[in-house]
């Protein structure tokens, strides 16, 4: 009796979470379906999937002449919101490069998190890229250090460390590290890159982000 109830408490748990997961991010996922069905989505695009920072970056495709881009960037999501809405994510595209940039709210979400688990996060969701496309090109963008989440650096650092090095045993995949690029000369993050939020960024740092990103374009 009492595994039984033990089984169904879990199960309402998972139900629970699942449910509360979809009413986070439910209506973008639509949205993007909507999208999708007005206008075919084009193929050997560029996709991009991550959280906030994609997601406002609405002339993503100003930045980048010449290179077709699907932004699927949504709300403030984590990599557990990635891999739990996975087969919305991808299913609809035949990209020939895939650019993630997520991570950074996981960490935001739970203070207390390792940077071992963010890695395992984003190791699922890979491998989910993976299993439908083998070959093409995927890569990471390095979580940054946004100045209004400075105590969450130490283990958002240590994430970056350990995803550089997982991506560096795998083929046709690259860690972009623009944590560098948004530096001042004495090592120290430019607080100018940043809107009033100190967590989202300005056209200045999206210049930043672009100049970084744009030699591993495809």
């Amino acid at each position: 009796m009492k595994k039984t109830l033990s089984a169904l408490l879990v199960f309402m748990f998972i139900l629970i979470f699942s449910q509360e997961k979809k009413a986070m991010f439910w209506q973008e996922i639509q949205d993007f379906k909507k999208l999708d069905q007005k206008n075919a989505p084009p193929k050997d695009a560029i996709l991009l999937i991550g959280s906030s920072s994609f997601t406002k970056w609405k002339d993503v495709s100003d930045y980048f002449p010449g290179k077709t881009i699907i932004n699927r960037g949504f709300g403030g999501s984590r990599l557990t919101d990635l891999n739990f809405y996975a087969e919305d994510l991808l299913q609809p595209y035949q990209p020939k490069q895939i650019i993630i940039y997520c991570g950074e709210n996981d960490f935001a979400d739970d203070e207390k998190l390792k940077a071992a688990t963010v890695l395992e996060r984003f190791k699922t969701f890979y491998h989910t890229i993976r299993e439908k496309f083998p070959n093409i090109e995927v890569d990471y963008i390095s979580i940054k250090y946004s100045p209004s989440r400075e105590k969450l650096w130490p283990q958002m650092k240590k994430a970056n460390i350990l995803i550089e090095e997982f991506l560096q045993k795998e083929a046709h995949a690259h860690f972009i590290d623009i944590t560098k690029a948004m530096e001042d000369s004495s090592g120290k993050v430019r607080e100018d890159l940043f809107l009033e939020d100190r967590l989202h960024m300005t056209p200045e740092g999206y210049q930043l982000w672009a100049k970084v990103m744009n030699s591993y374009m495809k």
